[in-house]
């Protein structure tokens, strides 16, 4: 009877012990949402307005949820005529990275505690962003999957499905495009959302998925939007390789050249925007046909074009003809401030870091990116959970675990061309920063070129560019200018009343 009471006791003792081990696992709600109310000035105008911290599933062919998405609404209070008021759907890139970026920096109602130049300061924190578009558009920020606090889910079996479902399910150019498609159709339907006019916007990956998302919802969804803005974008599939590659990079080296003053003293002594235009036409007309002769270029041309190729880029005529005229970004970055020590940062080349040795041909790490973190990540932890309530234990993914992605099959830049064509409302905004140099704005400008080769839709292709990197908001001038960018883009992307959609 004893050995039988011991076993007895150890099985209840494993009974419990399970049961609390399951209790306290760590997990996100399938659906929930926190609701608070908010107000501030935009523009010197008072805005109302409520907040819906939440998440909402994904689910599959059979109805089951498959991820649950962790999203963060801004709804405009007092507004009479919803049916009229834009609700833009915003999402970032990486592909891995939260919606944490543009959602406390750039369009939404709190922006972050930094320098003017963009800087982190401490306290870590947020403030009131007083050039928000929440003025003219409602916002929705969302977290793909196993980004943020969205999570994968159990199938039906209780268990995880494997790391190959995973990646079939959601971890593609293709995948995302599709389940994000469903998702938005499940929040438009549950906020009342689908007389409002539609934007999407989309930071560098994110850019990638708004222009799949533009058709992904027209064909398969059946909404139809006002306006898709890139933010940074990246290639959508478009085809720039080869010379046109290489060429295209000359105007961001000569850009963050003329910042660090490294270039000759008649270049440094103009604007920026004198600078552009000059390096721009020198790029299209006489570098990429150099570019394109390889090998059977001319010596004295080679050595003409790697002078003025120098004289743009503030590195050496040697350095230059040692890359048979082709730069790599990389070593441009090494090799700029390489006499004083330092490099020059990936995302934003306004930022210097230190490296080991000053030999090389790479730096050691990206110096925007690490000073980025220092304010973004505290910062939307504290802001989730202390001003808007969503409490958990589930980890914020600043960048999650997505890869390997699987890239095959990007016609993104054609989806969208394709979208604009079947909707004549539909409206496209590029911006990019001049010291981005992981999607750089002359590449941003070459995809617009390209995007409808038959010039057709031109008049409906926007382009504005920022005194900033890849995320050009943080820089302060540009967190007001950029903002009265998109606020007139969105206004100018609604028809009048009655206005058919027509060509």
């Amino acid at each position: 009877m004893k050995l039988l009471a011991q076993g007895l006791v150890v099985a209840l003792a494993f009974v419990c012990t399970v049961a609390v081990a399951e209790e306290n696992r760590r997990t996100i709600p399938v659906e929930s949402v926190n609701v608070t109310e908010h107000r501030m000035q935009i523009n010197g105008q008072r805005v109302d307005y409520k907040v819906y911290a939440g998440t909402l599933p994904v689910w599959d062919d059979n109805g089951h949820p498959t991820a649950t998405l962790q999203y963060t609404y801004y709804e405009r209070q007092g507004v009479r005529n919803q049916e009229e008021r834009p609700l833009m759907i915003s999402f970032n890139g990486g592909p891995g990275s939260a919606s944490v970026w543009m959602h406390i920096a750039y369009t939404g109602p709190k922006s972050l505690l930094l320098d003017e130049e963009g800087y982190p300061v401490q306290p870590y924190g947020v403030q009131d962003n007083p050039y928000s578009v929440l003025d003219v558009t409602d916002i929705v920020f969302v977290n793909p999957v196993n980004t943020g606090y969205s999570r994968v889910l159990p199938g039906p079996d209780g268990n995880m499905p494997s790391r190959d479902q995973q990646q079939r399910m959601f971890f593609g150019v293709n995948a995302d495009i599709q389940y994000l498609s469903e998702w938005i159709n499940t929040f438009v339907t549950r906020y009342n959302r689908w007389r409002s006019p539609k934007f999407l916007i989309g930071e560098s990956y994110g850019t990638t998925r708004v222009a799949g998302l533009a058709l992904a919802l027209q064909n398969q969804q059946w909404m139809y939007l006002n306006g898709v803005v890139l933010v940074s974008p990246t290639d959508m599939g478009i085809d720039r390789d080869g010379p046109v590659k290489a060429a295209n990079r000359l105007p961001y080296f000569a850009a963050t050249a003329w910042y660090h003053g490294k270039l000759d003293d008649e270049l440094q002594q103009g604007d920026l925007y004198d600078l552009l235009p000059k390096v721009e036409e020198f790029t299209i007309n006489t570098y990429l046909p150099a570019l394109a002769k390889g090998a059977w270029l001319a010596d004295d041309e080679k050595q003409a074009i790697a002078e003025q190729v120098a004289r743009y880029a503030g590195i050496s005529v040697e350095s230059v003809l040692q890359s048979n005229l082709d730069i790599d970004t990389a070593f441009f970055w090494k090799e700029l401030l390489r006499d004083e020590g330092h490099t020059v940062g990936r995302l934003d080349s306004r930022y210097k870091g230190l490296d080991r040795k000053d030999v090389g041909v790479r730096p050691d790490f990206n110096s925007e990116l690490t000073s980025w973190l220092h304010s973004f990540t505290p910062a939307i932890n504290y802001y989730l959970r202390e001003e808007l309530g969503f409490v958990t234990d589930t980890k914020y993914n600043m960048f999650g675990p997505v890869h390997p992605w699987d890239r095959s099959g990007n016609n993104t830049g054609e989806n969208l061309r394709q979208a604009m064509a079947q909707n004549p409302y539909l409206n496209v905004l590029f911006q990019a920063g001049y010291y981005d140099g992981a999607t750089n704005y002359f590449d941003a400008k070459y995809s617009m070129w390209q995007l409808d080769p038959s010039g057709k839709m031109k008049d409906r292709l926007y382009f504005e560019g920022y005194r900033s990197g890849h995320m050009m908001y943080l820089r302060r001038h540009d967190l007001e200018l950029s903002n009265n960018h998109l606020r007139d883009f969105i206004k100018a992307s609604l028809p009048g009343r009655n206005v058919p959609a027509k060509y």
